[in-house]
């Protein structure tokens, strides 16, 4: 009996040594139909200015090529051949994969051996029968509207309905699905880019995702960028119509201080303007403000504009701020910290100028980037 247990243990102590270990390096065997001898394979990324970087490139030889490398995690590549239009997106692991080249339609090629691309066809395949089925059902709408069916008109656009809502939701029901996969942090980055994307139900469906997913490159990039969009529709709400503007002071041309609620309490309105010498869409709208500055001064328009001077390569900023003010016929409050998009932009959200904000007495934004004739009408609206 004890010869049979140290037998049986020490085959469960050698069956657990010769368990394999994770695979470190991946393997891509092409197979390229009817693809002539030396035309190149070309494998990218995208880089993170948005734009392919190649990452390796393959030669076809007897119909057959071969990419080797390794992978720290599953990700996004894209395949395309020096003779075929167009490109394939591919997630590929460490794994030995097969990648059967469809010569007339890259986009029908198949990539064997990946589990994480099997997950992205999965989601893709899905996404795509929906948002067909949303087509057929729009155009049944519009093809009961034509000959004004109205009880099918209710009934299509019910449809319609539950279809949008399908799409909008299958995306988290498959991360939810496949918490432990690399294939959710792509689904992720699509929903970030998506034009009506719902940032808190993207970051609870990240937050939900296994730490291993989490914590990794790929993972910590999503992390970034929903941190970023959160940061960015927090300032957006502090410069939304009705909001308090920011208080913000900074230096004038002869070196006072002059701070924002020292302007508000001078007039019934002020106006905001970002503004730079530099700035040849400034410099054009310059001539407007003044207009619009001596009409309504006396019945009280008050403009602070704040300068953007000071950008890289731009030689003696304070000469130029102050010469383009004199230039320009600028008789309003002037400030800048002459450090180009500074804090005091950042705090009011404007990454282009001119930039405008109409400010009540109290500093509360009543309206903002306003121009030319729009500008003048709704400063005639607030103080006639």
């Amino acid at each position: 009996m004890k010869s049979y247990l140290f037998v049986l243990i020490t085959g469960l102590l050698l069956a657990s040594c010769t368990e394999k270990e994770p695979r470190t390096d991946y393997v891509i065997n092409g197979n390229a139909k009817d693809v002539y001898n030396g035309i190149r394979v070309y494998m990218s990324k995208v880089g993170p200015n948005g734009r392919p970087v190649m990452v390796d490139t393959a030669i076809v030889m007897n119909e057959k090529f071969k990419f080797t490398g390794a992978l720290s995690h599953p990700e996004l590549y894209y395949l395309n051949v020096a003779s075929v239009n167009g490109r394939i997106p591919v997630m590929l692991e460490n794994a030995e994969m097969t990648f059967e080249l469809d010569k007339s339609n890259i986009l029908e090629s198949i990539l064997l051996g990946s589990e994480a691309h099997s997950e992205m066809l999965e989601f893709n395949s899905t996404i795509q029968e929906h948002k067909e089925k949303l087509i057929q059902a729009q155009k049944n709408y519009s093809d009961a509207q034509f000959v004004r069916d109205s009880v099918n008109m209710e009934k299509d656009k019910e449809v319609i309905e539950k279809l949008n809502k399908r799409i909008q939701d299958y995306p988290f029901e498959f991360i939810d699905d496949h918490q432990d996969s690399f294939s959710t942090v792509q689904i992720l980055e699509m929903q970030l880019r998506s034009r009506d994307f719902d940032l808190n139900r993207i970051a609870k469906a990240f937050n939900n995702l296994d730490p291993s997913i989490k914590n990794s490159e790929p993972g910590l990039s999503v992390k970034n960028k929903i941190d970023g969009l959160r940061q960015l529709i927090e300032k957006e709400k502090a410069t939304q119509i009705g909001a308090i503007a920011p208080k913000f002071s900074a230096p004038q041309p002869d070196g006072t201080t002059l701070a924002l609620d020292e302007v508000l309490k001078k007039g019934e309105i002020t106006i905001i303007d970002f503004w730079a010498a530099w700035c040849g869409p400034c410099r054009r709208e310059n001539p407007n403000v003044v207009r619009i500055y001596e009409k309504f001064h006396d019945k009280g328009l008050e403009i602070i504009g704040v300068g953007l001077d000071g950008r890289r390569g731009q030689q003696n900023p304070k000469e130029a701020w102050e010469k383009a003010i004199k230039d320009d016929g600028l008789t309003w409050h002037q400030v800048s910290n002459l450090k180009y998009f500074d804090q005091i932009a950042k705090d009011y959200n404007v990454n282009a100028i001119p930039a405008m904000f109409i400010l009540d007495k109290e500093g509360k934004i009543i309206a903002k980037n306003l121009r030319g004739i729009q500008l003048e009408n709704k400063v005639a609206e607030l103080l006639n």
